[in-house]
């Protein structure tokens, strides 16, 4: 299908030269367009006008010395009969797919077609799929494993296949179409037939994703995290490790908040594991009228977007739907059991983000996973009751963290790109620390409230060794530093009494200095801790 320039274009109209036509210019990602416009401008003669972050208009009497300047991705004349904006033909995504437009899914496809965009591999961890569906024929999988047992291809429950048509559907003039159409999927079956997600299973697959390329790992699953009851926690070191894992190799991973239904109370007020682990990007739900149904959990820290997660439409295994024959959409959700009429929940809100940080990361390839959040959090649109959520405040909320996902913002950002931090991650003690060698290491790190509160570096010392910290934040952020005991494997664990600190912080503040001496030799571990909202920079000094 040819995507179109749009006719809004014609108004960008600029003066020049007698029998100059108007040109389309693709502006490649990492190049500036203000400065192809010149350049332009200096090939042809002619006149140029940036009209977004991807695209120049240009307007000139030829265009055959163009094509072969640096940075330019396509060359297109420009005409009236440009549609608007690119919007598929697949029959259901008029009448069933409102959720779309809610997160302006192919808005930014107005100036740029997507032959420009780079395949990602997108792991969906689940139920399995229906892999003989039409909505995923012609290469969109392109591996699958069971780690329960049965086949990855066989989805008795639906929820998988589900999922997987929100993501990446084909768009191909029938049926549904996919928000992440330039997405590969990697199915891995983690449910069992009795509808449990066993630990190890979960684990091995997300292992198993990362080291298939897995660019975005989708987990609409989770268990519930309770802080105040231990024996109800659904901690687990195994499902964290595994997280970590994926972190560490620039894997962006979206997780659901989760339901309440199995909460102590309704709504919930903490997000599920895995979503409230370090660097994950916890999604919660909203209704068509922009609400937070009751469903949806909240979370003042880890709940970071909101996506629609209400009255869905998607794929679903045709031996469901087969179940109601004389149902005229076999193999899609209308057709299926009850559950599946009017869906809801955070796992399918967290599927239509997935989507969208597959189309961030095929438009930014060079970027790191913790750039692609920054864009998808950042760019989300602020919900308050003048946007249909009563119980929304102003900024970031408990109910909808940054706001409704908008996936054209984040696609076209065009401010500067968020930092990078090559110590990620490093946010507990223990292995997860980053060991410094050096003995008197300069570290400049990005640390953030709600995504990346702790970074935790180790240091060994000498017993009588001495140790100076000093710490400076460029933002004016409430950061406290604390100094850990060596053999501490957990900075949050109950098991780890608060006397395990050795130095610490009278005052959190933005300048910080400490000093100690080792009573006895081993790695002791530096943590550098934001305690108030905020996201900075911070430059941290160690002498020893």
């Amino acid at each position: 299908m040819r995507f179109m320039i749009a006719a809004a274009v014609a108004a960008l109209a600029l003066p020049g030269t007698a029998g100059a036509a108007r040109y389309a210019v693709g502006v490649a990602p990492g190049a500036d367009a203000r400065t192809m416009a010149r350049a332009l401008e200096a090939r042809t003669g002619g006149r140029a006008a940036v009209i977004g972050p991807f695209a120049v208009e240009l307007r000139a009497r030829s265009v055959r010395q163009v094509a072969g300047l640096r940075g330019v991705t396509y060359v297109e004349r420009l005409s009236a009969q440009r549609r608007v904006a690119f919007v598929p033909s697949d029959p259901f995504f008029a009448t069933r797919q409102w959720y779309i437009p809610a997160v302006r899914g192919f808005d930014a496809w107005i100036l740029r077609p997507p032959t420009w965009l780079s395949a990602t591999r997108v792991a969906i961890i689940d139920s399995g799929i229906d892999g003989d569906h039409p909505e995923f024929k012609g290469g969109r999988i392109v591996a699958a494993n069971t780690f329960v047992g049965g086949s990855a291809y066989k989805d008795v429950q639906g929820h998988g296949t589900f999922v997987a048509g929100l993501i990446a559907a084909r768009i191909d003039g029938s049926g549904m179409a996919g928000l992440a159409f330039p997405a590969q999927l990697l199915i891995a079956k983690v449910v069992r037939p009795d509808g449990a997600v066993p630990l190890d299973a979960e684990a091995r697959a997300i292992r198993w994703a990362v080291d298939k390329g897995a660019r975005v790992i989708n987990l609409s699953l989770g268990g519930i995290r309770n802080p105040f009851d231990p024996t109800g926690d659904g901690f687990s070191p195994v499902e964290a490790d595994a997280v970590a894992y994926a972190v560490r190799h620039g894997v962006v991973v979206v997780a659901a908040v989760g339901n309440s239904d199995q909460a102590p109370d309704q709504p919930w007020r903490y997000a599920s594991y895995p979503a409230a682990l370090p660097h994950v990007l916890g999604v919660s739900a909203q209704a068509k009228d922009g609400s937070v149904p009751m469903f949806s959990n909240r979370d003042a820290i880890y709940n970071d977007v909101a996506a629609p997660g209400d009255e869905l439409f998607s794929t679903l295994p045709r031996s469901l739907t087969s179940e109601r024959p004389t149902c005229l959409e076999q193999g899609y959700s209308d057709c299926g059991p009850q559950e599946f009429r009017r869906p809801q929940g955070t796992s399918f809100a967290t599927a239509i983000v997935t989507a969208g940080a597959a189309l961030v990361r095929s438009t930014w390839p060079e970027l790191r996973a913790e750039q692609v959040v920054a864009m998808l959090e950042r760019t989300a649109v602020d919900q308050t009751a003048a946007t249909g959520c009563r119980r929304c405040s102003e900024g970031r909320d408990p109910l909808t963290g940054w706001g409704r996902l908008d996936i054209a913002s984040a696609v076209d950002w065009t401010k500067e790109q968020p930092r990078r931090d090559r110590y990620e991650p490093n946010d507990d003690a223990g292995a997860r620390a980053k060991v410094l060698a050096r003995r008197r290491p300069t570290i400049r790190a990005t640390i953030d409230f709600w995504d990346d509160a702790n970074d935790v570096y180790a240091v060994h010392l000498k017993r009588g060794q001495r140790l100076r910290l000093r710490l400076f934040g460029e933002n004016g952020d409430e950061i406290a530093l604390v100094v850990w005991r060596p053999g501490t494997r957990r900075l949050g664990d109950i098991r780890y009494p608060s006397s395990r600190w050795v130095a610490r912080s009278e005052v959190p503040g933005s300048h910080d200095r400490l000093r100690f001496r080792a009573r006895r030799a081993g790695s002791y571990y530096v943590q550098v801790k934001m305690t108030e909202p905020g996201t900075g920079i911070y430059t941290l000094r160690l002498i020893r």
